[in-house]
């Protein structure tokens, strides 16, 4: 049953990314980029990894995509679909994207085998938290400054006068 929910949920998730990359109006694009973090999240439900899941949840859809969405409107970025889009490069893109996903499907297959996905042990949320806090308080804080600088500079792209370009 677990390797059942696990491919439905990969398979929602390849299919929504796909769409994310498709999208020709960039707030379909990140609605759909919400589907994929979502099925993300299914994948480490079904691996009863419950707080990842979580957190996947917390972080990156109620938070990443919710700063995206906003740096859209901040920046008043065009909604309506993108006439002028490049789509010269897609079908090479694909080709590669596809001998990507070959070579790595491949690879799984070769060191995994027929094994059974199997639920993780259960584990707390204090083993995670310390190793976040103490191991990866770097990362986690260049993140959060990251993330700051990305909002203040959508912003006071947002504050330009109506004479500038």
């Amino acid at each position: 049953m677990t390797t059942a929910l696990f491919a439905v949920a990969a398979v929602v998730a390849v299919v929504s990314a796909v769409l994310v990359v498709t999208s020709r109006r960039i707030v379909h694009a990140a609605l759909w980029l919400v589907v994929t973090l979502g099925a993300v999240a299914g994948c480490f439900g079904a691996l009863h990894a419950e707080f990842v899941a979580l957190v996947q949840i917390l972080v990156y859809v109620g938070a990443i995509v919710v700063l995206v969405l906003f740096a859209l409107m901040l920046t008043k970025a065009p909604t309506n679909p993108l006439p002028t889009l490049t789509t010269a490069r897609s079908p090479f893109a694909a080709a590669v994207a596809g001998v990507l996903a070959l070579l790595l499907g491949t690879g799984v297959v070769i060191a995994f085998g027929k094994e059974k996905i199997k639920p993780v042990p259960a584990g707390d949320a204090e083993t995670v938290g310390t190793a976040i806090f103490k191991t990866w308080v770097l990362p986690f804080e260049v993140l959060s400054v990251l993330l700051l600088a990305a909002l203040i500079g959508a912003i006071a792209l947002s504050q330009r006068k109506s004479g500038e370009s």
